[in-house]
């Protein structure tokens, strides 16, 4: 293990991390992928996760061999390192895995996949268009006088439910996840 890492792990009593070292972590795109990355299996190798954020970057399958090469190097002399030190993720020879301290900074990631919104900005709209249709209903706004409010509301707090399933088993946030993950270490 790379030397501070085990400063951090199991310690319940670590201050969390300013929001200035939270920000300037992910300002960085190739450190947001890694962390997008580790996010979705319990330990990684370096080669593995430099392969798949090539990939990402390129937009081809396999990634150009340069590519790949300057976004190891990256990960082994910059990023990995940096993340080591705020005890973000723990390092054990080739294997990189997130901390028990990564929630301070991966809970910033948690974006609707494909639109860059915020999970709270989704359900917050979704709210509000549930809110309207109901208000339509109770108005009696032709196409909507027909239903009955309670249907409305019951159809949009499903879409809720569904949507906090769906983000709950993406982001790996179950007990379940977090009880898999902690076998594998």
């Amino acid at each position: 293990m790379i030397a501070g890492a085990s400063h951090y792990r199991g310690s319940t009593d670590t201050p969390e991390l300013p929001e200035t070292a939270i920000h300037d972590v992910l300002r960085n795109e190739r450190r947001r992928r890694l962390l997008s990355l580790l996010t979705d299996r319990a330990t990684a190798s370096v080669s593995d996760l430099a392969e798949r954020i090539a990939e990402q970057e390129s937009d081809e399958v396999p990634a150009p061999r340069d590519v790949r090469q300057s976004v190891y190097v990256s990960l082994q002399q910059t990023h990995i390192p940096k993340l080591v030190r705020l005890g973000i993720v723990e390092q054990d020879g080739d294997g990189i895995r997130l901390s028990d301290r990564a929630d301070d900074v991966t809970v910033h990631l948690e974006v609707v996949s494909g639109y860059d919104i915020a999970w709270s900005e989704y359900y917050v709209g979704v709210g509000l268009l549930g809110l309207l249709a109901v208000l339509a209903v109770e108005v009696g706004v032709p196409g909507f006088a027909a239903l009955p409010s309670v249907w409305v509301a019951a159809l949009f707090l499903a879409v809720v439910v569904a949507s906090a399933v769906y983000q709950t088993w993406t982001l790996g946030s179950t007990v379940f996840h977090r009880a898999r993950r902690d076998g594998d270490r």
